[in-house]
């Protein structure tokens, strides 16, 4: 997906920093460990000395002499690992540390982009979405059921608050777990400040560290982009573009507070093209909305309320306004 140069170029000084940034942080911890313990840097002597030597077997076809080297140098390495954990230390303490463990912070795997690299372009192409600072306050950790009250019982599901938001997150983790291995889409509903912000924050941030594309917009948000791409209402042509193929493309699509924007019938078309899109290509969708089911089906239509309702798991979130509740302590 094209980038402009300048925007390629920033993506490739931080993959630059980053290894900058871990050779340093190494051979700061080489000289700690070297300076407590001596016969660390014997042993590396001894490792590159036998690298030498292994290389200039190499050169002379000897396959034998470099299956021992190879042994020996096993051997040297098993020693330094020993000292390390004698000492107190890991034993990958002197391992460069990347960021990125599967690329070691070069972007690619062999010639495809790494997906920490997709994802760097998904932060640089929707720069106005504050998700990766959100999931740093809204996350599992976090989450506190201490909001959810057991006053009464909801008469549609049976279950009292706190039941139910026992229920609704045990399915967010389940949908997590088998994010790699089964297609699953998610609708939250329910009343203002119930925590369906809250719990996609949650969601999204989990998936983006286990190394997921994530996209988290509003439905103003992606109504907006969906219809400057349309209707070409922009000075950067190639930036909607890469937004909008990252829309259908991205590994998941959360849409926040569906139903606050103005609906028309180029809202609710745009609709069914991206969640129709997402469907066909197996790419899940989180939906959350204040709208009840009946809303949903009078607001945007039929064909948009069968898609989500043969298709997604549906979630009701209710209880007090935990929002007001912080408010008044």
């Amino acid at each position: 997906m094209g980038l402009k140069n300048y925007q390629f170029s920033q993506i490739l000084r931080e993959y630059d920093e980053r290894r900058l940034r871990a050779r340093h942080e190494l051979e700061e911890r080489t000289r700690e460990v070297n300076e407590r313990i001596p016969e660390l840097a014997r042993l590396d002597e001894q490792i590159a000395e036998q690298s030498v030597r292994r290389a200039r077997l190499s050169l002379s076809g000897d396959a034998s002499a470099l299956n021992g080297l190879k042994e020996a140098n096993q051997a040297l390495s098993l020693q330094k690992k020993r000292l390390l954990i004698q000492n107190g230390y890991p034993e990958d303490y002197l391992t460069m540390r990347y960021q990125c463990p599967d690329c070691k912070d070069t972007g690619y795997i062999g010639t495809e982009k790494c997906h920490c690299f997709r994802q760097a372009i998904v932060d640089l192409v929707y720069a106005q979405s504050n998700v990766r600072e959100a999931v740093k306050r809204e996350n599992f950790q976090s989450f506190s059921f201490s909001y959810y009250s057991e006053d009464y019982v909801d008469e549609l599901t049976g279950l009292t608050p706190l039941e139910n938001i026992h229920r609704v997150v045990n399915t967010v983790r389940s949908f997590i777990r088998r994010f790699d291995s089964s297609y699953e889409n998610l609708l939250l509903y329910g009343n203002t400040g119930v925590g369906k912000t809250f719990l996609s924050n949650c969601l999204a941030g989990e998936l983006l560290n286990t190394a997921h594309t994530v996209i988290y917009l509003t439905a103003f948000q992606l109504f907006d982009i969906l219809e400057q791409n349309k209707f070409g209402r922009s000075d950067e042509p190639e930036r909607l573009r890469n937004q909008f193929e990252y829309i259908l493309d991205c590994d998941l699509l959360i849409i926040d507070d569906l139903g606050t924007e103005l609906a028309n019938a180029f809202t609710t078309s745009q609709l069914y093209l991206c969640i129709n899109e997402r469907w066909l290509n197996r790419k899940s969708t989180v939906i959350s909305t204040n709208l009840s089911l009946e809303q949903l089906d009078s607001t945007y239509g039929e064909r948009i309320f069968s898609r989500i309702m043969s298709n997604y798991t549906l979630l009701k979130i209710f209880g007090e306004d935990i929002r007001l509740k912080k408010l008044l302590g």
